[in-house]
């Protein structure tokens, strides 16, 4: 039976108390949004990670006075901007950029249209983030079943221990679980319009 309350609390203060296994499960939940994030500043793989151990580390020096979840993603989101940004301002700079370089011709070519790749970007880190606060089974059911090409189903059950009949029901609930989870209810609340006032909408009708 899956757990019905994210652990992510228990793990904070866990880590916070120099619980290695906590710490690893930490970093387990949140590498792959704290890489999302770091990727969108078109760095190099040597780069990245470079600036996540940076990023970690100041999780590390701050885990005290992060006691609730729902703060971690916004954190990790926060830092690693300001850390890569620092980044390209100072270690880029002093390190001349090879033009044989396969890493930095594939940024250098990255020619994308930025705003669209930073709604994308951005939903997919509200993703990432809600993914974070699911229990193991459920988060490692749903990121395989969106990988391309997609596992078979033997191959999930083999890789999260869910019976094959019962991955499609687990799927259901995980993401029902995502959809309420706080990071993507944020998210939607604020996408929403704001809602017109029957005032607004009479003044609306009557105008022309």
């Amino acid at each position: 039976m899956e757990e019905d309350v994210s652990p992510v609390t228990a793990l904070v203060a866990a880590a916070a108390d120099r619980d290695q296994q906590a710490w690893r499960e930490l970093v387990h939940r949140y590498a792959p949004l704290l890489v999302s994030v770091i990727r969108g500043f078109r760095l190099t793989t040597s780069e990245i990670e470079d600036v996540a151990q940076t990023v970690w580390l100041r999780l590390v020096e701050h885990l005290d006075s992060l006691q609730e979840p729902q703060a971690i993603p916004r954190w990790i989101i926060t830092i690693a901007r300001r850390e890569s940004i620092r980044y390209l301002s100072t270690q880029r700079r002093l390190r001349p950029n090879d033009p044989l370089d396969l890493e930095y011709q594939a940024v250098a070519a990255d020619t994308a249209d930025l705003d669209a790749g930073l709604f994308q970007a951005e939903r997919h880190q509200v993703l990432l983030a809600g993914l974070a606060e699911l229990p193991r089974r459920q988060r490692d059911l749903l990121l395989l079943l969106i990988q391309d090409p997609q596992p078979s189903y033997a191959e999930i059950s083999k890789h999260t221990g869910i019976p094959v009949g019962s991955i499609g029901p687990t799927r259901a609930r995980a993401l029902e679980r995502l959809r309420r989870s706080d990071p993507v209810e944020a998210y939607v609340a604020s996408s929403r319009p704001p809602e017109t006032s029957g005032d607004d909408r009479h003044d609306t009708a009557t105008m022309g």
